[in-house]
């Protein structure tokens, strides 16, 4: 008897999806979307103890590397590219690798999921070892770029995270920590870019973002380490430092002029104390 895995099963509720309205299919594809929601509120308890783990690695001195393919390895890419600007921890200390290298990351190349040797070999290239966290993210849990970075990371004593859909999959099953939210059929069978995608975003941003506060990038609820590198960022971080100063917006712009234009610098220049986050 064929089992039937959750990431290909039949959706009964969109059977008919070719005939409906536009209004209707928002409608439907929305109302699943929730589902998605729900679903990583369930895992919140493995959710943590990831991010302690997490926490541990980064504060050690190790990295942490988001691997997958296809859509997962690019929510694992966003995820890890948004840390520097958002937070100013240096892009080294959390990787993505994807499969199919950057190519992948603007167009599918999706035969490169099925090439785990690729994933062994960027891992080993970007110098993981001991103290290091891998997070390989497939909604599946079968693809073998996803699986083989979980077994050279347990081949070199790197911790393990796994994020897939499937609770019986292999790569649920050989990871220290697995997060799996099941978001059951997708609207479109297979498509796993819809919920399965979308809890994959959630707990990659729940994850990074709880590691960050907790490893003290981020002062209340401001990001008093984020790196100016835009119009944009420059201006949101004077009115951090006037808020945090407790000063008026023109004296915030000098004192962070003064600091190099780094908030943590100007904050703690401005506060009398040295230095920022360098973790």
């Amino acid at each position: 008897m064929r089992i039937e895995r959750p990431t290909e099963a039949i959706l009964d509720e969109t059977r008919d999806l070719d005939r409906r309205s536009v209004e209707e299919i928002l409608a439907l594809i929305h109302a699943q979307d929730r589902v998605a929601v729900d679903a990583v509120g369930r895992v919140l308890p493995e959710i943590s103890q990831a991010v302690d783990v997490l926490v541990c690695a980064l504060s050690g001195g190790g990295r942490w590397y988001n691997v997958g393919a296809g859509t997962s390895g690019r929510m694992g890419a966003l995820d890890a590219a948004e840390i520097p600007p958002t937070f100013g921890l240096p892009s080294h200390r959390v990787q993505a690798v994807i499969a199919g290298g950057e190519e992948a990351l603007s167009r599918a190349v999706e035969e490169a999921e099925d090439d785990p040797e690729a994933a062994r070999r960027q891992l080993r290239e970007a110098g993981l070892r001991p103290g290091d966290a891998v997070v390989a993210i497939s909604a599946s849990g079968r693809t073998p770029f996803a699986l083989a970075a979980v077994e050279v990371a347990h081949e070199v004593g790197a911790r393990t995270i796994a994020i897939t859909c499937d609770p019986d999959s292999d790569l649920a099953q050989g990871a220290e920590i697995s997060i799996v939210p099941q978001v059951g059929a997708e609207v479109i069978a297979g498509s796993t870019r819809m919920k399965g995608g979308l809890a994959q975003k959630m707990v990659l941003h729940l994850m990074s973002t709880t590691v960050m506060v907790k490893l003290g990038y981020v002062a209340g609820n401001l990001m008093t380490n984020l790196l100016p590198t835009s119009k944009k960022l420059r201006e949101r971080g004077n009115r951090i430092v006037a808020q945090m100063l407790e000063v008026d917006e023109a004296r915030a712009a000098e004192i962070l002029e003064a600091s190099g234009g780094l908030v943590s610098e100007a904050i703690a220049r401005g506060s009398g104390r040295r230095g920022g986050n360098s973790t």
